[in-house]
C-alpha cells in the first residue's frame, strides 16, 4: 500500500489523518473561500429587501423581486450589460489564441536559455497592477502622451485614445492580452510538457517539419486544456475585469466601456446608496455566469464526450 493511502473502508477521520499533509496544503485555500466566498453569502438576501442602515440586513423590509424589476427599468443597466458581454467576448475571440501561439513558439525554440528568458518577459506584466499600467498608458496614449506628441511632430492632430469611445474597447482587449497572455501560456507549456516525446521523434524520422509537428502533435495534445480554459472563460464572461476598466475608463467612454462591475460600484458608492439594488445586479450577474458556464460545458461534453466536472 502506498504511503499516505488509507485502506479501503477506513473511517473518514482515519483517511483525513493519513492524508493530513494534503489537507494542510488545502487549508489556507479553504479558509480563504470560507471567509470571502461563503461567509458573505447571507448578504444575498439584500437583493430581495429595501435596505435600511437602522434595521440592518436581517431587519430590513422584504420587497421580493422589486429590485430585479428596477434593474430592467434602468437604461444604464442595459448599456452596462451590453458592454460587459461585448468586451468579454471580444477578449475571448481575439485573445484566447494568443497564449496558445506563444506557448507553441516557446516550445519550438531549441535554445533553452532564450526560451526561459522570453517566458519571463512575457509573464512579467501579469505581476504589475492595473493602477501602474493605467499610469503608463496615460503617459503614452493621453492627450499629452508620447504617442500624441509623436503625431504632432509628424504634422498630425492629437487623438485622446483613452477618451475615444470607438477605440476604448479595443484598448481594453489588447492591453488585457499584453498583460495576461504570458501568464496563461504557462498552463499550455505544462500541457505540452506532458506530450510523449516519442511522438515528436517519430514525426521527425518520418520527415515532418516543425510546423507539421506543431499542427498535428502539439495542438491536439493541448486541445483538452484549451477546451477547459475556454469553458471557464465563457463562464466568467460577466466579469469583464473591474480593475482594468475602473483604472482606464472615464465619462466620455461610458457608452462603450461601462460594465456591470463599474456600474455596481457607482450605484453603491458614488450615487445615493441602494445596496438592495446593487446586490440584485450582482446576483443577476452571477446567475448569468452560471448559465453561460453550464451551457459551454454542455456544448463541450457533446463535442468530445468529457465534462469539465469529470
Amino acid at each position: 500500500m502506498a504511503s499516505g493511502t488509507a485502506p479501503k473502508g477506513a473511517s473518514l477521520a482515519k483517511r483525513i489523518y493519513r492524508n493530513r499533509g494534503l489537507y494542510l496544503v488545502l487549508l489556507p485555500g479553504m479558509i480563504f473561500f470560507a471567509i470571502f466566498a461563503y461567509g458573505p453569502m447571507p448578504g444575498i438576501q439584500l437583493a430581495f429587501k429595501r435596505y435600511s442602515n437602522k434595521l440592518g440586513i436581517w431587519g430590513s423590509e422584504w420587497v421580493g423581486l422589486a429590485n430585479f424589476k428596477l434593474i430592467f427599468m434602468k437604461p444604464e443597466f442595459s448599456t452596462a450589460l451590453t458592454n460587459t458581454l461585448i468586451i468579454s467576448f471580444m477578449k475571448i475571440v481575439v485573445g484566447f489564441w494568443v497564449p496558445i501561439v506563444i506557448a507553441i513558439c516557446i516550445n519550438e525554440l531549441t535554445n533553452r536559455k532564450l526560451s526561459r528568458t522570453l517566458q519571463t518577459i512575457f509573464t512579467f506584466p501579469h505581476f504589475l497592477s492595473w493602477v501602474i499600467l493605467a499610469g503608463i498608458l496615460s503617459n503614452f496614449l493621453g492627450t499629452d502622451g508620447v504617442v500624441n506628441n509623436a503625431i504632432v511632430l509628424l504634422g498630425g492632430r492629437k487623438i485622446n485614445m483613452l477618451a475615444n469611445a470607438g477605440v476604448f474597447r479595443w484598448l481594453l482587449v489588447f492591453t488585457d492580452i499584453w498583460k495576461e497572455a504570458g501568464w496563461s501560456c504557462i498552463m499550455y507549456l505544462a500541457a505540452i510538457a506532458s506530450i510523449d516525446s516519442a511522438l515528436y521523434e517519430s514525426a521527425t524520422i518520418d520527415g515532418a517539419n516543425r510546423l507539421q509537428r506543431a499542427l498535428y502533435i502539439t495542438l491536439p495534445g493541448i486541445s483538452g486544456m484549451a477546451a477547459i480554459l475556454l469553458v471557464l472563460q465563457v463562464g466568467n464572461a460577466m466579469n469583464a475585469n473591474f480593475d482594468q476598466i475602473f483604472n482606464l475608463y472615464n465619462p466620455p467612454v461610458f457608452s462603450t466601456g461601462d460594465v456591470l462591475d463599474t456600474y455596481i460600484y457607482r450605484v453603491s458608492f458614488q450615487q445615493q446608496a441602494n445596496f438592495g439594488f446593487s446586490t440584485a445586479v450582482s446576483l443577476f450577474k452571477g446567475g448569468v455566469n452560471f448559465i453561460l458556464l453550464a451551457g459551454a460545458n454542455i456544448i463541450k461534453t457533446k463535442i468530445d464526450g468529457q465534462s469539465i466536472l469529470d
